[in-house]
C-alpha cells in the first residue's frame, strides 16, 4: 500500500489502544473499592494492581504515582455524582414537589453509594489538597446547587417559599441532613437500639428530611 498506514498496522494500534483504555479503567476501578476501604495512607499500589489484573509497572505508566491515582479517583467520584444530578428532572415540578425530589436524591444517592463518602471523609483527612490541585475542579461544582436556586426563585414567585434563602446553605444543610446519618448509622443504631440501616428507616429519614426543609421554607 503506497501512503498513508497499512490497514493492518491501523487494526493493530486500535487493538493495543483498547486494550490500554480497557487496563486503565480496570485499574481505575480497583483502585476505587482499594481507596473507599483502606484510604490514601492505606491503600497499596501492589493490592490495587492485583485487584486489576495488572502490574505496578502497568500501573504507574497509566497513572505515574499513588497520589495521582488518587486524585483520578477522586473526581471520577464526584463526576459520577454529579452526571446522576444532571438527569434529576424537576423544572416542570410544583415547587415543594421539586425540592422534596432533590432532598430525596441526596439521600438515596448516598445510600446507594456508601463509598462516596468513604473518598469524601479521606480527602477532607487531607484538607482537600489533592481537591485544590485538580484541573477539573470547577467542573465538580454540584448541578444541584444551580437547581436548588432555580426551585427556591420559583417557590418564592409563588409565594410558597420565603424570600432570601441562601442556597448555598440549603445546600450545606441538605448535605449535612443526609451524610451524618449515612455515615453514623451504625454507631447510631448501636447507640439508641434501633435498626437505621434498614430501608424502612431509611425512608423515614427521607421524609423527615424533606418535612424539616420544607418548614424552614415556609414563608
Amino acid at each position: 500500500m503506497k501512503g498513508g498506514i497499512p490497514p493492518q498496522r491501523e487494526r493493530a494500534a486500535a487493538a493495543l489502544s483498547a486494550r490500554a483504555a480497557a487496563t486503565r479503567a480496570r485499574i481505575l476501578d480497583a483502585a476505587f473499592v482499594e481507596f473507599a476501604e483502606k484510604g490514601l495512607a492505606g491503600a497499596r499500589v501492589d493490592e490495587i494492581a492485583a485487584r486489576a489484573g495488572a502490574n505496578k509497572r502497568m500501573l504507574y505508566a497509566h497513572f505515574g504515582s499513588k497520589e495521582a491515582l488518587w486524585l483520578e479517583v477522586l473526581e471520577a467520584t464526584y463526576a459520577a455524582k454529579r452526571a446522576e444530578e444532571r438527569a434529576v428532572e424537576v423544572a416542570e415540578l410544583p415547587p415543594a414537589e421539586a425540592m422534596a425530589k432533590l432532598v430525596a436524591f441526596n439521600l438515596r444517592y448516598v445510600a446507594r453509594h456508601p463509598e462516596f463518602l468513604a473518598i469524601l471523609h479521606q480527602e477532607n483527612l487531607h484538607r482537600a489538597a489533592y481537591l485544590a490541585s485538580s484541573a477539573r475542579v470547577q467542573a465538580l461544582y454540584s448541578p444541584l446547587l444551580e437547581t436548588l436556586r432555580g426551585v427556591l426563585a420559583r417557590g418564592e414567585a409563588a409565594g410558597m417559599f420565603r424570600a432570601g434563602v441562601d442556597p448555598l446553605q440549603l445546600y450545606v444543610s441538605l448535605l449535612g441532613l443526609s451524610h451524618f446519618y449515612l455515615a453514623n448509622r451504625y454507631t447510631l443504631s448501636t447507640i439508641f437500639g434501633a435498626a437505621l440501616d434498614t430501608e424502612a428507616a431509611l425512608a423515614e429519614r427521607e421524609a423527615h428530611i424533606i418535612e424539616v426543609v420544607l418548614g424552614y421554607l415556609r414563608p
